[in-house]
């Protein structure tokens, strides 16, 4: 009996992965074995920077509002502390938004904890 390979099955897997690869650099656009290395290792990135992508917000959300609570002679941690003693809960996304777009909300809530 010959042997069965699914060539209509294993075509199309291979074109899903060298569509997905289109744009990479050299041969990891249209080579088989080099473009599917490429493409799962730009998965375990992707992966990887989903988890990254929400510190690195919340760092640049700290620097705003730190940067926002200085001008008003206060400092970060001072006004983290402030808000939490007069229990007000705004998440550092909103304070930072405030800082920076709406700063004269941002200093309401300043001089309302000091």
């Amino acid at each position: 009996m010959p042997r069965s390979v699914n060539a209509v099955a294993s075509r199309a897997r291979r074109k899903k992965i060298l569509k997905a690869t289109r744009g990479y650099f050299g041969r990891g656009k249209n080579v088989w074995t080099v473009a599917k290395n490429k493409y799962e290792k730009g998965l375990q990135y992707a992966y990887r920077d989903r988890k990254a992508k929400k510190r690195e917000f919340r760092g640049l959300w700290i620097q705003r509002i730190n940067a926002g609570a200085r001008l008003h002679g206060v400092s970060y941690s001072q006004l983290m502390g402030l808000l939490k003693k007069a229990e007000i809960e705004l998440n550092r996304k909103v304070l930072a938004d405030l800082a920076m777009n709406h700063p004269e909300a941002f200093k309401a809530v300043v001089e309302r904890v000091k």
